[in-house]
């Protein structure tokens, strides 16, 4: 079986992209290569280590094994479009205040992982966090940090929303 090239729409951090693609193409070498978008990283290609993770429809799911076809009409977010160096989203923030990282290839599958858990609860235990972030491989054993930076994060989202209302 021949797997034919074929325009593909693609709406990756809120703009709509036309990329010519075979539909198995996984999502993660459309968002590395085509986008040159470099927070999802190539970890383990199995779907296992987290470091590919990105929001579909604000759900934590892994681009290297989530076909292009699959993400067609659907919102794409990487950890590129959650902020900007200048204005860093809060949980983005709150791992560097809580120094969250050693050598940083899982803080993409963390962050967005831990964002898309404070969108469906904005206060989780410590054992929810635990739970939550538990596919998502950490070799440097930044463990602790990375926990205190996602009860930072709920803090600074609550502070955020607090002065929004």
């Amino acid at each position: 079986m021949i797997n034919r090239l074929a325009p593909l729409a693609l709406k990756v951090n809120g703009a709509t992209h036309l990329v010519s693609a075979a539909a198995d193409t996984p999502l993660l070498c459309l968002l590395r290569n085509d986008f040159a978008l470099n927070g999802p990283k190539f970890g383990c290609g199995l779907g296992e280590c987290g470091a590919c993770t990105v929001l579909l429809d604000g759900v934590p799911t892994r681009a290297c094994v989530t076909t292009a076809q699959v993400a067609v009409g659907r919102e794409i977010t990487t950890l590129e479009g959650l902020g900007t160096r200048a204005a860093l989203h809060p949980v983005q923030q709150a791992f560097v205040e809580e120094q969250a990282a050693q050598c940083g290839y899982c803080l993409n599958g963390m962050i967005m992982t831990a964002k898309a858990l404070l969108d469906r609860d904005p206060q989780p235990s410590v054992a929810t966090i635990q739970r939550e972030l538990s596919r998502n491989l950490c070799r440097c054993g930044t463990h602790v940090e990375i926990v205190r930076a996602v009860q930072r994060a709920a803090e600074l989202l609550a502070a955020r929303d607090g002065a929004r209302a």
